[in-house]
């Protein structure tokens, strides 16, 4: 009887434990701007806004039954210095980060198009960016000496989605197709590290 006992036990505890959800890994969605910080701007269209979206976009987009949680710097307008978002991400002490931006030229109008992503000097972040720009279209990638990449202590890729300043590119980014596509392309990059 005490063998019984012991193995409906067992059972119990394995299928309790088997339930028990195990915590996620973290990737820092960076929404750059906010607030006040509008970013670059044409048109009336906001690279704060466009960026933000494209965040939430990437967060519906993650696989539920993903390996990652993503969690935003921001989910809202709102405006935190460079030092702030870079504690908040040491703080969560994420597997990547990536910063989501616009870009943009002086000229009223530019033929420039396409995905720029700036780099931390490591190996790591070289080999994300290089992923991440297959899974974007190639893309120009270079080490900048930015913030976020240089305060970060975990992997960090600065990505520009596309000039907003390049009729074409801006209508795609302020599309809500266009912001679900770069966002799946985002969240598949994601999953498939």
């Amino acid at each position: 009887m005490k063998a019984i006992k012991l193995l409906a036990l067992s059972l119990a505890s394995t299928a309790i434990l088997s339930f028990t959800p195990v915590s996620k890994k973290i990737i820092v969605i960076d929404a750059g701007h906010g607030g006040n910080d509008l970013g670059a701007n044409k048109n009336g269209i906001l690279e704060k806004d466009l960026v933000l979206k494209i965040a939430q976009e990437i967060k519906k987009a993650n696989n539920k039954d993903g390996k990652y949680e993503i969690v935003l710097t921001r989910d809202n307008d709102t405006y935190a210095t460079l030092s702030e978002r870079t504690a908040q991400i040491n703080k969560l002490n994420p597997e990547m980060v990536i910063s989501l931006h616009v870009n943009s030229t002086p000229e009223a109008d530019t033929p420039k198009n396409g995905h720029e992503i700036f780099i931390q000097n490591t190996i790591e972040s070289k080999s994300l960016a290089e992923k991440l720009s297959k899974k974007l279209g190639e893309c120009n990638i270079r080490e900048q000496n930015l913030h976020i990449l240089k305060n970060s202590k975990s992997p960090a890729l600065l990505v520009e989605l596309g000039y907003i300043n390049n009729t074409k590119e801006r209508e795609y980014l302020n599309s809500n197709d266009g912001q679900r596509e770069i966002a799946q392309k985002f969240a598949d990059f994601i999953n498939e590290n």
